[in-house]
């Protein structure tokens, strides 16, 4: 297995490894609806032309996961991060996130942001054991704010903002 930058004809496949890795969630309180549409490829490109959308192949070198983020000054925050079903519980999340964690160090920034389900197993408490945070509503970005704000919009309650600091 290994990361790498994504490349243009790895963007087809993200939306399908998307997807995909919804099905973790079938088993959960989380309602299926709000989750169950993909970015289309093309929402990828400003990530892949700023080179800040990476990718973890199998080993016939075929993208099953994807982190794809946004560097504003700093900070990079973390748009989307997934797993293909299929390969999921096997270390690739944390290879992929290890990766862009070092990355972002390499680069001198000075904190990863996302928003994620705050209970949910392979969420909120798999970033805190990589160091993350929740963010208080004292501390909360105006950004930040406003992605929650849209997210619970779409009925996802559960929802927090985490920051690693680098």
């Amino acid at each position: 297995m290994r990361v790498r930058l994504a490349i243009e004809a790895d963007l087809p496949r993200l939306p399908e490894i998307e997807l995909s890795a919804v099905d973790a969630f079938l088993n959960t309180s989380i309602p299926p609806g709000p989750l169950s549409t993909a970015t289309p490829a093309e929402g990828w490109r400003d990530a892949l032309e700023h080179g800040t959308l990476w990718v973890v192949d199998d080993e016939q070198w075929t993208p099953i996961g994807f982190l794809g983020a946004h560097r504003d000054g700093g900070e990079l925050h973390i748009l989307e991060f997934d797993v293909e079903a299929g390969h999921q519980g096997k270390g690739l999340g944390r290879l992929l996130l290890n990766h862009v964690i070092a990355w972002a160090r390499a680069e001198g920034l000075s904190e990863l942001t996302l928003t994620t389900f705050r209970s949910i197993a392979w969420n909120g408490p798999f970033y805190a054991k990589l160091g993350f945070a929740e963010i208080s509503d004292a501390d909360m970005p105006p950004h930040l704010a406003e992605t929650l704000k849209a997210e619970r919009a779409r009925n996802l309650e559960e929802r927090c903002a985490m920051r690693l600091a680098l």
